[in-house]
């Protein structure tokens, strides 16, 4: 298995530091707002490369913080009229919700910064005591100076990173790119006490608190959105380097930003859609299945146009399930032999697991991966066309369903029923009709078929598609579907 670390710059060979475990640490979200699908994107990435690993039978510790204290949560609690601990709250439960649609699971430890303080405070001594940090006015800085490798993340010369960091002119600081650890608080802000007075963490050291805390001073993945390269990242590596002597994050790994219109989606640039948003459009597995189909250092470019499309091939599996039940229903009836076609289709199965593991084993492409998943699919789909006529070729049908339920737990879609799926379509498109009228539609259908009145049947056919219900009509049965894209 391989993975881009952001650090070497070059894709490298993964060799946990402990054989059989991983360390994972993600940067989570600051809970003073709805979060929008850029978050999601970041969330889903590490959701996957968890289960990914899972599969190969790493034991994962996942860690997922909370900034639940911070200058726009403070500013959200004003805007409420609502206490700051309050904003936290709220804002993490809608992120919970929002992940709970997503299928983005738990991490194993989701820690808050407010109940890090103390070890915050620990390493901001260690540091002043080490001469990495200095005190100014009940203000600690880290002075980017002492530490000779401040930069080998970003890679940025001096220029690049204070426009980076959007610096402030901050007479306390010796240089410009000197951050805060530890924030002096202003009248009527929250704050809690310390050596150098009543204040609050920076942003920065927090990370290093609880990742150093919850999975040691040296551990294996640390990742985040591109966003978060520089300076947050230079910075955890500069601080926590300096505190322990000791390398920090082995691979650090960064996910592509969400574009519109090729400029980055971002709530300071308003050009945003939440994830509630998005989902009261569209199924969070077509959610899900459109930020995985890119591999997930490169950028997406977002529209309802590629939601649709994700829509599309979303709507490929479900009707491939349907047509592989189908086949399955009637298998008793068949000879007990393998088809000529099922021969064929039989080698096309042994190579899919192989070839899905490859690509997730290179820096967990799952665009590539997802690229398997659909060509089994066509070739599921080129078999059944050939009317196969052996028992032994639904055996295949069923290892095939196995084989496409096993991807679809690794990334998380291919949950539904197809009933289930359609339904949800129904919902989200706001079709006007119930499963009961369709039902009852079909009944009348199937009337006017009976009694050879084809204007009637067509005339049904008709109006069912033109809310978006496609019939399809089989030997004992006619079945419905919702038009897809």
């Amino acid at each position: 298995m391989k993975i881009f670390n952001t650090l070497t710059g070059r894709k490298e060979e993964f060799v946990p530091l402990t054989p059989n475990k991983v360390g994972i640490y993600a940067c989570g979200v600051t809970v003073y707002d709805h979060c929008h699908i850029g978050h999601a994107r970041s969330a889903i990435v590490f959701d996957v490369i968890t289960r990914y690993l899972r599969y190969k039978g790493f034991d994962v510790k996942y860690v997922r913080n909370f900034t639940d204290i911070d200058d726009k949560i403070i500013n959200r609690a004003r805007e409420e009229g609502i206490t700051w601990d309050a904003v936290a709250a709220k804002y993490t439960g809608e992120y919970y919700k929002d992940m709970d649609m997503l299928g983005v699971g738990r991490a194993d430890v989701e820690p808050k910064a407010t109940e890090h303080i103390a070890e915050m405070i620990n390493i901001i001594k260690g540091l002043i005591d080490k001469g990495y940090a200095y005190e100014a006015e009940g203000n600690v800085y880290f002075s980017v100076d002492r530490f000779s490798e401040y930069g080998k993340l970003s890679k940025r010369n001096r220029e690049e990173m204070i426009a980076g960091a959007r610096v402030e002119v901050d007479e306390r600081k010796i240089n410009p790119l000197d951050f805060a650890l530890w924030k002096r608080s202003k009248e009527g802000e929250p704050s809690r006490e310390s050596p150098w007075g009543p204040g609050r963490p920076g942003w920065h050291i927090e990370c290093t608190a609880m990742s150093i805390k919850h999975l040691g001073e040296t551990f294996d993945i640390h990742g985040g959105g591109a966003d978060l390269l520089f300076p947050h990242h230079e910075n955890e590596i500069a601080q926590s380097e300096a505190y322990t002597g000791k390398p920090f994050a082995r691979y650090w790994v960064h996910n592509g930003f969400i574009t519109i219109d090729r400029e980055k989606m971002s709530k300071s640039l308003g050009n945003f859609f939440t994830i509630k948003e998005v989902l009261d459009k569209f199924d969070p597995e077509v959610v899900r299945f459109f930020l995985l189909s890119t591999h997930y250092r490169s950028p997406i470019e977002f529209s309802d146009e590629q939601l649709r499309e994700a829509e599309s091939s979303i709507d490929r599996y479900y009707s491939t399930v349907i047509r592989v039940e189908d086949f399955i229903e009637r298998a008793n009836n068949l000879k007990d032999e393998l088809s000529n076609a099922g021969k064929i289709f039989e080698n096309r199965l042994i190579s899919f697991r192989q070839n899905f593991e490859q690509a997730m084993d290179d820096d967990f492409n799952t665009a590539l991966a997802l690229g398997h998943v659909f060509e089994l699919i066509r070739e599921t789909n080129r078999f059944l066309d050939k009317r196969p006529s052996g028992l032994k070729d639904g055996e295949l049908l069923l290892k095939t369903g196995e084989l496409l339920s096993e991807a679809g737990n690794i990334l998380n879609i291919f949950n539904k029923t197809p009933r289930e799926w359609y339904l949800s379509l129904m919902k989200l498109k706001n079709i006007g009709i119930t499963e009961k009228d369709i039902s009852e539609k079909i009944s009348e259908r199937q009337g006017a078929r009976k009694h050879k009145n084809w204007n009637l049947a067509d005339a049904i056919r008709k109006e069912l598609e033109d809310k978006g219900i496609i019939l399809e009509d089989k030997k004992d049965r006619t079945d419905w579907k919702v038009m897809a894209g």
